[in-house]
């Protein structure tokens, strides 16, 4: 007989995305897509020339390269470390190059006991909830609740400011995106501290995805949760080139582990996290293409520097554009000043799905909150990624909505 893996089967219907991809081919017609936060601008060009170089490399006897390390190579994770933890004490081999933090958020999870209690913030990016049912942590769903018995929510929404409370009872491992995906939100350097004061004091552990750092443009917001004391020993953090860089169709990101963090089997023996995730890796991944790790280098460069930061300050010119659509249309809206999303309450209060058909007849696609957990419900995501004429264009399509 063969036999399934049953948490499979508590899993809800489609993943969200490909159920918006469903009801978008089955519309049909003219639609500019501000849901899925798939990037629009093309790789930049310091990126193509290293790439290019690259690939000359490999057409080479001297120049070829075979399997790499699977931690990535020696040049990138130094070049991470040095760049983008200057003054935080994040050494190369604590560096992880991966081929998504999509991917690492969910595959981290095998490190850790099914007995394992999750929390989540609500609304969630649904990677963090489906890997954890996959591994038999969720319990039950509750079609009433839409929610998964075992798993702590923490309710995100515009009565707490979308800054969650700490769980009210003890947990073994906490999700937290910063700056969060869906709600464009963020926490400042103290917040964050509460968070990291919680999990040292109650043993546990946090999962940390900062894939939007790039999009921070405020004082006194961290880019990364290692900028709080005490982080080292309790936070794994996750980033990637796919936002930063447009690496969503070439794939690169990296996960950092710090070596003060460990973990304990059931008989109180300390593991180093970092050395089990070296070994799963070293067993199940052949690590990310040279090709593509030279174009991530160049990412550090000067010309890849400046290159990003244009780019990005394109993406945050038409999230204002959207921002400010929205607020004179009187639509509620949080986001979009440190993030590429904007996070709008539904007008009239109508469920996010209702709405999503609607907006959908109107040539426009954004992403129901629903999709994201309960707390989602009456929220509606977009995102900046389009050109401006297609931003500029929404926004006028937004304008002729008849709610």
């Amino acid at each position: 007989m063969i036999l399934i893996n049953e948490n499979y089967a508590r899993l809800r219907g489609s993943y969200l995305f490909s159920e918006m991809a469903k009801r978008i081919n089955a519309h049909g017609g003219d639609v500019i897509r501000l849901g899925i936060g798939d990037v629009t601008c093309p790789l930049p060009p310091a990126v193509i020339e290293a790439m290019k170089k690259a690939v000359d490399d490999m057409g080479s006897a001297d120049g070829f390269h075979g399997y790499g390390p699977e931690q990535g190579y020696a040049w990138l994770r130094e070049a991470i470390a040095q760049n983008d933890y200057a003054g935080l004490g994040i050494s190369a081999d604590e560096v992880f190059v991966s081929d998504g933090a999509k991917c690492d958020t969910g595959n981290i999870q095998e490190l850790f006991s099914h007995l394992s209690s999750i929390a989540v913030l609500d609304p969630v990016y649904p990677v963090y909830v489906d890997t954890n049912v996959m591994a038999g942590r969720s319990g039950k769903f509750n079609e009433e609740k839409n929610s998964y018995k075992d798993i702590v929510y923490l309710p995100c929404n515009a009565q707490n400011g979308f800054k969650p409370k700490l769980p009210d009872k003890p947990v073994d491992i906490i999700y937290l995106c910063y700056p969060n995906n869906p709600t464009g939100t963020v926490l400042t350097k103290e917040e964050l501290k509460t968070w990291v004061n919680y999990a040292k004091r109650e043993n546990a552990l946090i999962l940390f995805d900062a894939a939007y750092e790039a999009f921070v443009r405020e004082e006194g917001i961290p880019r990364s949760i290692y900028e709080i004391s005490g982080a080292k020993q309790v936070a794994i953090e996750f980033r990637s080139f796919s936002k930063t860089a447009g690496f969503t169709g070439t794939r690169c990101a990296f996960t950092v582990i710090p070596k003060e963090l460990s973990g304990y089997d059931k008989d109180g023996n300390m593991y180093s996290i970092k050395e089990l995730w070296n070994r799963r890796q070293t067993t199940k991944f052949n690590g990310v293409p040279y090709i593509t790790q030279k174009g991530a280098l160049a990412c550090y460069s000067q010309e890849g520097r400046v290159q990003i930061k244009d780019t990005i300050d394109f993406y945050l010119g038409n999230a204002h554009r959207i921002r400010e659509g929205l607020k004179s249309l009187g639509i509620d809206c949080w986001g979009g000043v440190n993030s590429p999303y904007i996070w709008l309450k539904t007008p009239g209060g109508i469920p996010s799905w209702d709405f999503f058909d609607k907006l959908l007849d109107a040539g426009v696609a954004g992403t129901p909150g629903a999709g994201f957990g309960s707390a989602g419900e009456g929220y509606f995501r977009l995102t900046a990624f389009n050109t401006r004429e297609n931003t500029e264009k929404a926004m006028e399509r937004f304008a002729k909505l008849k709610i």
